[in-house]
């Protein structure tokens, strides 16, 4: 055994608690111990242990890291793809208002009557409330969609809303009717004095945007007024997560002159209620598609600086 020990004089230095008494207790000393024998050192493997905790990163694979470069496109059907070799144009051109409409209407392929919608990013952030876009524009020639309007109101003002055209109106009926889960109308509109009734339809009516606002003008004293104006062609839009704005523009059997007119109402008033936070490039992209078709891209500056004459 002692063949087998270094001499203490060899013996290499570690460090373990101090068992002293007092105010120098839990302190370290170096003491002295015993090596390894030779041959055990020599029989078993050296393991290198970092004595920090690192953040190793693997080498990626080279196939990875070109997968990874690549744009992730979409799956398109056959007829999409159709529709974008048919306009020979890509998502990132840009066109001139008029053009933009011709070719939106043109790739219209399906045997239902499409719509044409506005889509446009905006250079905005919904998490500041100074930067929120809500509003309503009254387009010149309608949507060419049939609205079902209903009012929440009492007294004359019931009269009101059956005279303008509205197809559903009541008073609390109509809130019970609401809370049972029927919600065969597209517009709720509702009188002030009818709100603290009507806030307790929030979880039924909020999920489908259904709630009346006073930004989007469904909380208002005028209700004939209000009807005829949703009925008419008076359409909201308002600022979703990703900071861009959604608007319904028409029909792809409106004229091109009338689906420009309306594209033009809807780029005034979203310049007219340019948030009070807003910094920087206001409009970043605006497109135009029909409801199965491929987007277009629009010049936004070009639009605005177009000049119609209102018939």
């Amino acid at each position: 055994m002692a063949s087998t020990m270094l001499s203490r004089a060899n013996a290499p230095h570690v460090l373990r608690p101090s068992t002293t008494q007092g105010p120098c207790q839990g302190l370290v000393k170096p003491i002295r111990v015993a090596a390894l024998c030779q041959h055990q050192r020599m029989s078993r493997p050296v393991v290198v242990v970092s004595a920090a905790a690192m953040d190793v990163e693997e080498l990626p694979d080279e196939e990875a890291v070109a997968q990874n470069n690549q744009r992730r496109e979409k799956k398109r059907s056959k007829r999409f793809k159709a529709m974008q070799q048919k306009i020979g144009v890509t998502r990132t051109t840009e066109l001139e208002p008029m053009e933009a409409i011709r070719l939106a209407k043109a790739s219209a392929s399906v045997r239902f009557t499409e719509s044409i919608e506005a889509h446009a990013r905006m250079g905005l952030d919904p998490k500041y409330t100074d930067q929120q876009l809500r509003a309503t524009v009254s387009l010149p020639n309608g949507t060419g969609k049939q609205m079902r309007v209903a009012v929440l109101s009492q007294g004359a003002n019931l009269e009101a809303a059956k005279g303008a055209g509205a197809e559903v109106f009541g008073s609390d009926d109509l809130v019970d009717k609401i809370t049972s889960g029927w919600l065969e109308f597209d517009k709720l509109i509702a009188t002030p004095d009818m709100m603290p009734k009507v806030a307790r339809l929030g979880r039924v009516l909020g999920p489908r945007g259904l709630m009346p606002n006073p930004k989007a003008g469904t909380v208002t004293t005028d209700v004939s007024a209000a009807v005829k104006e949703f009925k008419g062609g008076k359409v909201e839009y308002r600022l979703d997560k990703s900071g861009s704005v959604h608007v319904l523009c028409g029909r792809a059997d409106f004229s091109d002159e009338k689906l420009l007119e309306n594209l033009k109402a809807i780029q005034e008033s979203i310049d007219a209620n340019k948030p009070p936070g807003s910094k920087g490039q206001y409009w970043k992209s605006m497109h135009v598609c029909c409801t199965m078709g491929p987007s277009l891209r629009v010049n936004v500056p070009a639009l605005a600086a177009l000049k119609i004459k209102q018939q």
